[in-house]
């Protein structure tokens, strides 16, 4: 049993962290303003960082999922905002493409989301299962498709999709047969700009506030059949295999959050004075710490395990969503704590340590709720 990275993880890993610390700037205006970060997107398509795991016949790095969430933390702890931009292009929509795509489709559009552009212009996806009344509930699609000719015509609404303004290509997945329940659900590309298909309200949120949240909105649009991802009524299995692999890439986002919590701590507290002396000195503060470091390490190596399964081919369902339950949920602590070790001064936003909060929260929520991942596991436990 290894524990150590590859030289090529490694190199992964620091050309990451390297571009973060030197391209990701201004994370504190960004979130207040709600601001997309427009100018660096692109510049992580060029560093092969929005397609990791796509083919380099496809324009992609061509790595593996390891090398994905290596990248991911290292982003994420700079800004947990650009982290999941960049997660979903990855994780959810690229890979559905890949895995799913007919040679057309990975053409047209798996080559552009792998660089994030097109033409100079930014590409990313956005991917489109959550509805006003099914969010945790997948399997009741409100959002329909009738054939007509040699069209889809697709009438419904969804939301909380990320990347939703700003997106060129869009996986939505909707019901073509609802005699059959969840296996009556297709999934279905759609374009930006296709007629019938709007973009709705942009959410005003809690965190990660400078990456774009909206609803959609789709009235009799027409789809081309060969816009169908993968055959009909295998949409539902699609998103579920997605999402196993999407929870990785946001447990990979909360050991991000986790570590900007312990690394601001750690400097804090060595340069923070009270009663004669450093707070790091304090018993009370090196238990924090301690406790912080403990289970960021044991979250890492369940996102490490899970990584590793999907790169062997096993399956890993139960493992990613135990390594997204686990991450998150010490993600929001570690960030509480990072405030109380912070006092009055993590409370304010100069600090950072509040947005870190914010931005741990949602990790609990997308992708499948901290309560959904616990009935994934126990479901599997059961099988066993």
């Amino acid at each position: 049993m290894n524990f150590t990275l590859s030289e090529e993880h490694k190199l992964i890993q620091e050309a990451a962290r390297d571009f973060a610390a030197a391209e990701i700037k201004d994370a504190i205006e960004r979130d207040e303003a709600s601001e997309f970060p427009h100018a660096i997107i692109p510049k992580l398509g060029e560093m092969g960082f929005m397609g990791m795991m796509v083919p380099p016949e496809y324009d992609g790095a061509g790595m593996d999922a390891v090398s994905y969430v290596l990248a991911m933390e290292e982003i994420s702890k700079v800004d947990a905002s650009v982290g999941v931009v960049m997660s979903v292009n990855n994780s959810l929509v690229c890979w559905g493409i890949n895995e799913h795509g007919t040679e057309a489709q990975k053409q047209k559009y798996l080559r552009p989301l792998a660089k994030a552009q097109n033409d100079g212009k930014l590409y990313i996806g956005a991917f489109c299962l959550s509805e006003p009344d099914a969010g945790s509930d997948a399997t009741h699609q409100s959002t329909n498709a009738y054939l007509d000719g040699d069209h889809w015509v697709l009438n419904g609404a969804k939301n909380w999709i990320t990347n939703g303004t700003t997106a060129e290509v869009y996986l939505v997945f909707a019901t073509t047969d609802k005699s059959k329940g969840s296996r009556g659900i297709s999934c279905f590309i759609v374009e930006r700009g296709t007629k019938g298909f709007d973009v709705l309200k942009k959410e005003k949120k809690l965190g990660i506030r400078s990456s774009d949240t909206c609803s959609l909105g789709f009235t009799d649009c027409h789809i081309p059949t060969e816009n169908m991802l993968g055959p009909e009524g295998e949409g539902f299995k699609i998103a579920m295999k997605s999402l196993d692999g999407g929870r990785i890439g946001i447990a990979a986002q909360a050991l991000g959050i986790a570590a900007a919590s312990l690394e601001k701590s750690i400097k804090y507290a060595g340069e923070r004075k009270s009663f004669g002396k450093p707070i790091f000195e304090h018993q009370a503060i090196q238990m924090k710490l301690a406790d912080m470091a403990t289970e960021l390490d044991g979250a890492r190596l369940l996102v490490l395990q899970a990584a590793w399964m999907k790169d062997q081919g096993m399956k890993y369902s139960r493992q990613s969503a135990m390594c997204k339950l686990f991450a998150s949920r010490i993600a929001v602590k570690a960030a509480l704590e990072a405030i109380q070790i912070h006092g009055g001064y993590g409370y304010v936003q100069e600090y950072e340590v509040e947005r870190y909060l914010r931005d741990a929260k949602i990790t609990e929520i997308y992708e499948g709720t901290s309560e959904v991942q616990h009935i994934v596991i126990a479901r599997d436990l059961l099988r066993d």
